[in-house]
């Protein structure tokens, strides 16, 4: 799998750096690395498709074709940078998403510099409720980040400006 990871990784990071951001070429290698090991592996075919499926699809999480979003690509030109049909990105990107179980309800594919504004990152239960974890007391935010059902601890703590 090392040597799909890595020609994967050699396809989307060009495109990645000339057309979006370097926070879209590491989310493309978590998530390539995440997809190598899925069992059995997932890649079947040109494995260019399936870069551009995994971009296409964290595109899709993090609003990459919303024209008031930045970066800002329409889909069809992102497909194009990878020598393909949209409908061709758009196929491999679904199995992507599903593969991953991405969304974007789901945080952990979000670019990073979106974290704080994203709010399902900070919803947890909490005595039976959802709730965002920022308006718990710090104890709680703590174990709720030391358990992994946060991704960072909030700005907030983290700034020192919490009470």
């Amino acid at each position: 799998m090392k040597e799909i990871f890595e020609k994967i990784n050699s396809i989307t990071n060009p495109i990645c750096k000339q057309y979006l951001n370097d926070e879209y070429a590491l989310l493309a290698k978590q998530a390539t690395a995440a997809l190598c090991r899925k069992r059995p592996a997932p890649f079947t075919g040109s494995l260019t498709s399936w870069a551009c499926g995994i971009v296409y699809a964290l595109g899709i999480v993090n609003f990459l074709f919303d024209k008031s979003q930045k970066p800002y690509i329409k889909a069809e030109d992102l497909c194009m940078s990878f020598q393909l049909s949209k409908s061709t990105g758009h196929t491999k990107a679904k199995m992507v998403l599903n593969l991953l179980k991405a969304n974007r309800f789901n945080a952990n594919w979000v670019l990073p510099s979106r974290l704080d504004t994203h709010p399902m990152a900070w919803m947890i239960m909490f005595n039976g409720f959802i709730v965002d974890v920022r308006q718990l007391p710090i104890e709680v935010q703590l174990m709720a980040y030391e358990k992994g059902l946060i991704p960072k601890m909030p700005p907030e703590l983290v700034l020192g400006g919490c009470n």
